[in-house]
Parts: structure tokens; C-alpha cells; sequence
């Protein structure tokens, strides 16, 4: 018989793109995106994923200064805003720079903007759509349509206690691309959100 897979639910804890902890409910993985505190001015428009293993149970952890991002997410400058680049550290390997809109590409050419598949670290394509499936803010499928993973917003009815109430689910065996997919969908909820 086969194990029970259980998926990676990650709380987000403030719904925003510019900066929230990513915690999984059941405490196996903890991802923190902040503006990047090393880019110049303290931008905003320059964000860094940190898988921090799991969560400090001390409040203002700064365990993140002492280690490098997994992923930087370098947004245009502006009032307009725009797709900048997205670049990923996995040691030993050196780090991969690759512009926003030729890692997330539009799946049709005269398809909206909020329906984009990427190449994750294995080789394979993924594609994220908005609103497509009930009940779902975000899907993330496969190339075979499987459903990876999902962003669902907190129902108006539900209570949150101190946090948005959105959550990141990520299917067990599609764990080992937690960073491609938040990376992903960061980018995703940015286009969205300034209507690019």
C-alpha cells in the first residue's frame, strides 16, 4: 500500500507580494520573501526567497542576512513597474540570471498575460493560470494537466488571526520545486496585480 502523501500547505502570512512568510502548517519547510537587504536604497521592486528550513520561534529572526537567497526577483523601476529579472543561486552551480518574460512566457500568443508556463529546475514545464479551476486564486499544472499546486485566498466568511488566511498548497511529490513555484507565482500575483 502506498504511503499517504501529505501536500505542503504554506500560511502566507501577510498576502502581500512584497514581503511575507511562507509557513507550511505541519512545519516542514518555512520560506520568508523580504525586499532584498543588500540591494541598493533598500528597493522594494527587488525581493529574495529564503528557504529558512523551518521557523524561529523568536520574533524578528534575522537568520536570513546570514545566508544567500535561493532566489532574487529583480522587478523594472518606476511608477509603471515592469517585468525585470529573476535569478536563481543553487550552489555548487554558479547563479542563473534570466529575464521575467522569457522564464514565464505567455502560453498563447494572443493569450492574456495571467496564463504562463516556466521551466522549473527539472527540465520540465509548468504552467500557472489564473481563476481556472474552482475555488482556486492560482494553479500551477503540469504538462500533463496534473494539478502541482494552487494559491486559494481566504474566504470573506472565514476568521484569520493574524495572518492573510491566503495559503500556497504544493503537492508532496512536486516538493522539490517549492522555490520554482513560489518564484513563479510571486512573479504571477505581481503581473496581476499591475496589470501587466
Amino acid at each position: 500500500m502506498r504511503p499517504l502523501q501529505m501536500p505542503y500547505m504554506f500560511e502566507d502570512r501577510t498576502g502581500r507580494v512584497s514581503g511575507s512568510d511562507y509557513d507550511d502548517i505541519y512545519e516542514r519547510m518555512f520560506l520568508r520573501v523580504i525586499p532584498h537587504p543588500h540591494s541598493p536604497g533598500e528597493n522594494d521592486n527587488v525581493l529574495a526567497i529564503y528557504n529558512m528550513g523551518r521557523r524561529s520561534t523568536r520574533h524578528g529572526d534575522t537568520r536570513h542576512l546570514e545566508r544567500q537567497p535561493s532566489v532574487i526577483l529583480e522587478f523594472a523601476e518606476g511608477a509603471a513597474g515592469g517585468l525585470g529579472n529573476v535569478q536563481f543561486f543553487c550552489p555548487p552551480a554558479p547563479s542563473v540570471t534570466i529575464p521575467m518574460n522569457r522564464y514565464l512566457r505567455r502560453t498563447a500568443f494572443f493569450g492574456g498575460s495571467l496564463s504562463r508556463k516556466f521551466q522549473a529546475s527539472d527540465g520540465r514545464d509548468y504552467r500557472w493560470e489564473h481563476q481556472s479551476a474552482s475555488g482556486h486564486e492560482w494553479s500551477c499544472l503540469s504538462e500533463e494537466d496534473y494539478l502541482v499546486a494552487h494559491y486559494d485566498l481566504r474566504q470573506p466568511h472565514m476568521p484569520a488571526y493574524g495572518v492573510s488566511g491566503n495559503t500556497l498548497t504544493v503537492h508532496e511529490s512536486f516538493a522539490y520545486l517549492c522555490i520554482d513555484i513560489m518564484a513563479s507565482l510571486l512573479i504571477m500575483r505581481y503581473i496581476a496585480e499591475h496589470n501587466l
